[in-house]
């Protein structure tokens, strides 16, 4: 019997070793039949410069996967996107004809009324930042306030911001208190206790779901459940609580979320108004697609405003540009009082856009994008002038934070920070400046309309995407775009954000940048492990560090 086992297991064995083994050679002979560079998956030299090409191939004995920071275009290899269908399919992981049903639905929300709504709510928000950190009148707390929990408030700014936009809740800062006549459906999603039914407030409920957003995607419920795990027991806790939140969210409402809600239970529900064409959601769907827009308008924004006021920090030069725009538009005129209409064409062709813009090329919220070659038949590309042929379906993964950087689809020069042979690692919102021209980073995707100056650089396709691109390309970008621009000027009209030298001393810089670099991909990139950089914001002024005149 023990013989017989013990054969079975050494069948199996076998049979394993032979399919390692066997993979490695299918997947390594077909790199070599393109001519590309390629790796065995166990080298770890995965370092463009270090192979001095733009694109190379990893084999491994289960797939074949190109690696590139080149600007050729592929298709988006939705497959990979699946693990987020935690809580139903939506506009990001489905294909064909379903896709076209969930961005015909969601498209619908992504209008110039809630980018108003957007710009209005962001503008609130960041005052009521502002006023936790600096007091109601801006100074009761004094002109210099260090600020540790830089990352957690911006957080919590873009969840305030989502909660109201996406789905119509008023959530608070400290010392807020809800409005009386406020709908009491929506009261419990703004308490600060949890509310009947719920172990667990709205606001803990997102943060905590995000949070333990890996652990929700890989485990099933019933193990979470039972897993005997601190990560286990939260990631359920927080997934049961965010699910019933949303089942009990009203089905009406002009928000994002409502909109979604009334595509199926709206007296318009499942019309095409030129084709009365039936395409509804299931109730799953709209939770699904409102977890998604949760994730991009909340956990991604939050982190590019963090960055970039890190970024900023960094750069007092860079500041005093950004605050020269801001005057210009709006002199010392109550935000409370802009009004989008009139302020956000010329907001967004300042220097505000291109900061966002330089903040997403330099520290981008998702770092690497999953492609594929055409999945029936061979695919030919051709790279630095010169044709290669892939097999069908090859993986791609296109570097984005390195195609950012490539030199040779960027305009550069020597950096004046560094010494380095090119100034594409510093971050310098003005890509070009001769004497008097200043020509700044444009969106090459998405939007094409108003926050786009015709006079700003544009990046070949492919090369700048973080807002992907052609018929995928993110539906809130133009929402973004509103909320962090709406929130720069809101904060930078009247204070500037400083390094803490206090901590840092002389070389506050170097360290500051070498902890940016730390950042790490989770969902999206963020400083892990408690990393932080120490920052202060103070009234305009008030700086200590101005800014440097070779700089300017």
């Amino acid at each position: 019997m023990a013989a017989t086992v013990l054969a079975a297991i050494g069948a199996g064995v076998a049979v394993a070793v032979y399919a390692y083994v066997s993979g490695l050679q299918k997947n390594i002979a077909k790199a070599r039949k393109t001519g590309l560079v390629y790796l065995g998956y166990s080298t770890g030299q995965t370092h463009f410069d270090r192979l001095g090409t733009e694109t190379f191939l990893v084999a491994t004995p289960g797939s074949l996967t190109m690696h590139t920071q080149s600007a050729e275009t592929f298709p988006k290899d939705v497959a990979t996107y699946g693990v987020l269908e935690l809580f139903g399919k939506n506009v990001l992981t489905t294909e064909g004809a379903l896709w076209s049903i969930h961005r015909k639905v969601t498209s619908a929300s992504f209008n110039e009324k809630n980018a108003a709504y957007t710009f209005t709510e962001a503008i609130n928000q960041t005052k009521g930042l502002l006023n936790m950190w600096f007091g109601p009148d801006g100074e009761t707390r004094g002109t210099t306030r260090t600020i540790r929990s830089l990352e957690h408030d911006t957080i919590t700014w873009a969840l305030n911001i989502i909660g109201y936009v996406g789905f119509g809740l008023r959530l608070l800062w400290p010392g807020q208190e809800l409005p009386k006549d406020l709908d009491p459906r929506l009261a419990k999603y703004g308490s600060l206790d949890p509310p009947p039914g719920h172990t667990m407030t709205f606001v803990d409920s997102v943060a905590l779901t995000l949070e333990r957003i890996m652990a929700i995607m890989v485990f099933p419920e019933v193990l979470l459940r039972v897993l005997p795990f601190r990560f286990a027991k939260e990631a359920y806790k927080a997934k049961i609580n965010y699910v019933r939140y949303m089942d009990d969210a009203p089905r009406d409402g002009m928000d994002i979320i409502g909109q979604l809600v009334q595509s199926k239970y709206g007296e318009n529900a499942g019309k095409d108004g030129s084709s009365n064409t039936t395409f509804k959601l299931d109730d799953s769907d709209i939770i699904g697609n409102a977890f998604i827009m949760t994730v991009a308008g909340h956990e991604t924004i939050a982190n590019t405003l963090y960055f970039g006021l890190l970024e900023l920090a960094n750069n007092p030069a860079a500041q005093r540009r950004l605050q020269h725009d801001i005057d210009s538009i709006f002199g010392t005129t109550d935000p409370s009082t802009w009004d989008y209409e009139t302020n956000i064409s010329p907001l967004l062709a300042s220097h505000v856009s291109a900061y966002v813009n330089e903040t997403l090329r330099l520290v981008p919220p998702v770092t690497g994008i999953p492609k594929v070659t055409t999945p029936d038949v061979e695919h030919a590309i051709t790279i630095n002038g010169r044709t290669y042929v892939f097999p069908a379906g090859t993986s791609c993964y296109l570097v984005a934070v390195c195609a950012y950087r490539n030199p040779r689809w960027w305009p550069t020069r020597p950096s004046k920070r560094t010494g380095k042979q090119t100034d594409l690692d510093d971050y310098l919102p003005e890509s070009i400046e001769e004497e008097d021209e200043i020509v700044d980073i444009a969106e090459y995707s998405g939007f094409q309309g108003s926050d786009v100056s015709a006079s700003l650089y544009r990046p070949v396709r492919g090369s700048y995407l973080p807002f992907s691109d052609g018929a995928r390309s993110c539906l809130g970008r133009r929402i973004a775009m509103v909320e962090m621009a709406a929130a720069l000027a809101a904060i930078f009209q009247r204070y500037s954000v400083e390094l803490a030298v206090d901590e840092w001393a002389s070389d506050r810089e170097e360290k500051s940048q070498e902890t940016i670099g730390q950042a790490e991909t989770v969902l999206t990139l963020k400083l892990q492990g408690g990393r932080h950089v120490p920052v202060r914001f103070v009234t305009r002024g008030k700086e200590r560090f101005v800014s440097d005149p070779e700089l300017l």
